[in-house]
């Protein structure tokens, strides 16, 4: 029996297989994107869309066939047809999801997802109610079924090559138009493959069969409505739900979510440059101008960062100062270049909420590939080069070397070891001495902690101090050492040697509130008198919070404890703080020592003095190692000093022989006077 095609019904079919093949081949890419949960969502969703798809131009295709007799549906094979459409694409789908794709999985997917199509294309053909048999021709049978394994393959492979690109372009636009006929072809083949042949006795009409308009409307409004839904689910994802787990919000940069699937969507052989950015002096613009202001300095930077933003490198904002630069390139002299540009834009004056700021970054860059397995190592070396970059002094890049890695192991060991250094005992106490060149006399030692490593041996405080500020250690070791000093000094006063010690205090001593508590307790526990104890801070301490540091302070000297001032002249300024400050003394960092010789720090050490005479404090001038030292530093006015001319740090038992030497020659000059 022949038939005829109803061609507008025919060219609304192709255009349902184009639209859903286009509506699935952008689902692929949310597939790729997603985890968990929501991976699975997209999968069905996807599976549905295809599915669906093909079964609706597969049904729309069939009622374009008008014959002479009327046709009825099964409707439990039409449901089972349309089942096996959507459950072979969910199998294909689900089968080559994972990113390590081989052949032989886009061969099993495309076998599972073809053999879906056959399936449901010759179940839905047994739907089919009428006065006819129904056999097939079994060349063009074949030729159906080879049809709809190659288009399914086509589809896989479409599928894999778009996952990663969720925006829409003309070449996928191409593909699902190629699709939507790879499609059409097979349905069609198929219904050439049929034989209709009518029952016997069985009167033909020779009018034409009038088309199920309301089938038709049905069967066209839903699978429009799905395309629709998926439209809408992907349009609200993309531009609302995306922008909130991929966009920061005070910037509008890419957040850290965003690079996570940077990485997870290139290639993991790539070669790739990530710049690591830091902010300098960002903590102290929050604290004290606000977190709006922060909030508007972080937002100016990000506009400043946007103009780096090329085809082959990337910005992204991955936390509250920090930032992340990615170059799809492995050439380190211009990963270079690259940060100095960066840092010279970054350094330009801002105009924020009536402020004038002026801030600085620290890059550190390393280079490497993005698999996985070394994507955690590639952004810890870009940290470790951007802290070295802070280290070096700041506004500056570093690009990371294997030193810098070695460093950073030895580090970790330390800080993991000086979790129980304190409580295996592996700290002690060297005195260096403090000498009156004036009255030539002994005026005091400084008490300075080290650290005796099991394994390493004597460790510099320049290396465990950092790590010990960092993790909090800092509290119980200087409690430690005042205890150890006062003990020590309490020692030297039974044996009739009156000589106070100086220790120094770490800035976390003052977060507390309860320093004062601690001085008074170790000072009863030695029963030491207060006067014997000094305590030295660093100028930058009082930057912090200066008023309750100075309010701490009073505190303590009340109690008749002294207060010095170490490493005057090298952290931030505090000569306009100076009268403010409850401070007894003024250490000069051996930064003026070394180079005496130059007139501009003659003169900045006599200005010091002259400023010290002033607010009646003394001067202690750190590092002097030579009669020259001495003789300039008396003629500027300094007359207590403390460096290896007198005596490096000691130990207890190399200070008591130094105290005897220093007794004898004492007792030689006055038999010789």
């Amino acid at each position: 029996m022949d038939g005829s095609y109803n061609f507008y019904i025919v060219g609304l079919s192709i255009v349902i297989a184009i639209l859903a093949s286009y509506s699935a081949l952008n689902i692929t890419s949310k597939i790729s994107d997603a985890s968990g949960k929501s991976r699975f969502f997209w999968l069905f969703g996807g599976a549905m869309v295809m599915g669906s798809g093909i079964w609706s131009m597969h049904f729309v295709g069939m009622l374009a066939l008008h014959m002479n007799m009327n046709v009825k549906y099964d409707v439990a094979l039409t449901i089972m047809s349309m089942l096996a459409s959507v459950v072979s694409s969910f199998i294909a789908f689900y089968i080559t999801m994972p990113r390590d794709i081989n052949w032989f999985k886009i061969a099993i997917g495309g076998l599972i997802m073809g053999s879906g199509i056959v399936t449901m294309h010759y179940m839905g053909m047994e739907a089919m109610i009428m006065h006819a048999e129904i056999s097939y021709d079994p060349v063009i049978w074949v030729l159906s079924a080879i049809i709809a394994l190659a288009a399914s393959y086509a589809a896989l492979i479409l599928f894999l090559r778009f996952r990663n690109h969720s925006k829409s372009s003309f070449l996928k636009w191409g593909s699902a138009v190629i699709m939507g006929f790879a499609v059409c072809g097979m349905h069609y083949t198929g219904m050439m493959a049929a034989r209709f042949e009518p029952h016997s006795g069985m009167i033909t009409q020779h009018e034409p069969q009038s088309v199920d308009l309301f089938l038709l409307y049905c069967v066209t409004i839903t699978i429009f409505a799905i395309l629709l839904i998926s439209w809408g689910a992907m349009f609200f994802d993309r531009h609302v739900l995306e922008k909130l787990a991929y966009q920061d919000t005070i910037t509008g940069l890419p957040n850290r979510n965003e690079m996570n699937r940077f990485f997870e969507s290139n290639s993991e052989t790539e070669k790739i440059s990530v710049l690591f950015l830091d902010l300098d002096q960002f903590k102290a613009i929050n604290d004290t101008l606000g977190h709006h202001v922060g909030d508007m300095l972080v937002q100016e930077v990000g506009n400043r960062l946007r103009q780096f933003i090329q085809g082959y490198q990337q910005v992204f904002r991955i936390g509250g100062d920090e930032f992340l630069i990615i170059l799809k390139q492995s050439d380190p002299m211009y990963a270079q270049r690259l940060a100095e540009d960066i840092l010279q834009k970054i350094k330009n004056v801002y105009f924020i909420d009536g402020n004038e700021l002026y801030v600085t970054g620290s890059i550190g860059i390393s280079i490497g590939s993005v698999h996985s397995s070394d994507r955690s190592t590639l952004l810890k070396n870009a940290d470790t080069a951007m802290y070295k970059a802070k280290g070096l002094g700041k506004n500056q890049q570093c690009l990371y070397t294997e030193e810098m890695g070695v460093q950073e192991v030895r580090k970790m060991e330390l800080e993991k070891d000086l979790q129980r250094a304190l409580e295996l005992k592996e700290f002690f106490i060297v005195y260096q001495p403090k000498w009156n060149v004036k009255s030539n006399r002994l005026v005091g030692f400084e008490a300075l902690i080290r650290w005796n490593h099991p394994r390493l041996g004597i460790i510099s405080p320049l290396e465990f101090i950092p790590i010990a500020e960092e993790t909090g250690l800092i509290i119980p070791m200087t409690r430690w050492t005042l205890e150890e000093a006062c003990k020590q000094c309490r020692a030297w006063k039974d044996r009739g040697i009156v000589q106070p010690v100086s220790v120094n205090l770490s800035i976390r001593l003052f977060h507390g509130d309860n320093l004062l508590e601690l001085v008074r307790n170790v000072l009863d526990k030695a029963e030491l008198d207060p006067h014997l104890l000094e305590l030295e801070i660093t100028e930058s301490m009082v930057l912090h919070d200066v008023n309750d540091i100075i309010r701490q302070l009073e505190n303590i000297r009340a109690l008749g404890v002294k207060v010095s001032m170490d490493d005057f002249g090298t952290g931030y300024s505090s000569i306009g703080l100076l009268d403010r400050i409850p401070i007894d003394a003024l250490k000069l960092d051996r930064l003026f020592t070394n180079d005496l010789d130059t007139p501009s720090k003659r003169a900045i050490i006599n200005a010091i003095v002259l400023m010290a005479e002033n607010l009646n404090l003394d001067v202690i001038a750190e590092g002097v190692e030579n009669k020259e030292h001495i003789d300039f530093l008396t003629g500027l006015g300094c007359h207590v000093m403390q460096g290896y001319y007198y005596g490096k740090p000691m130990d207890i038992d190399e200070i008591d022989v130094w105290m005897y030497e220093q007794d004898h020659k004492a007792e030689t000059i006055e038999v010789m006077g």
